[in-house]
């Protein structure tokens, strides 16, 4: 029997809008030759939580809470790079972003809240993952796309 792809584990948990555009969100992924590894981590393991990577490097995290219906949220890391930081992105995926910026909850997966620049607006108490986003809309699916391939721009070519 092959193992579960995330495709089905958001088939069998999420339903109506939030499978639509999870599964969308994948899609686009995949046609961006993101590859997805099912992570483990302990903090999360009541949760299905997965991590997509290009050439062996992270691109975002996608968690689908079986315990919660309908949930599914979407991680940019920048504790590697801070590729987002100042990245010519448009006024209102701007906006977007900032609107979706991830403050520390003190959760005990990071050191803390520290200040960072999200394009080019700085916030303080921003966790490791500086944006995230939760049961995206339409707009903010948009905006994560974009964010997908600018991190995908940097990884392939981290001097531009």
């Amino acid at each position: 029997m092959s193992e579960k792809t995330i495709d089905d584990f958001i088939n069998d948990v999420l339903a109506g809008d939030a499978q639509i555009k999870s599964l969308d969100l994948v899609a686009f992924l995949r046609a961006n030759e993101i590859l997805f590894e099912r992570c483990q981590h302990g903090y999360w393991t009541d949760k299905l939580y997965w991590n997509t990577k290009l050439k062996n490097r992270h691109v975002c995290n996608i968690l689908i809470n079986n315990d919660d219906e309908n949930s599914w949220i979407i991680w940019f890391d920048g504790g590697d790079s801070d590729w987002f930081e100042n990245y010519p992105l448009d006024e209102h995926l701007k906006k977007i972003a900032w609107r979706n910026a991830d403050f520390c909850g003190g959760c005990g997966f990071c050191s803390g809240g520290k200040r960072k620049s999200i394009f080019g607006k700085d916030f303080d108490n921003v966790c490791r993952t500086p944006v995230c986003f939760k049961n995206p809309d339409n707009e903010e699916l948009v905006c994560m796309k974009k964010m997908i391939e600018i991190r995908k721009k940097y990884i392939l070519n981290p001097t531009v």
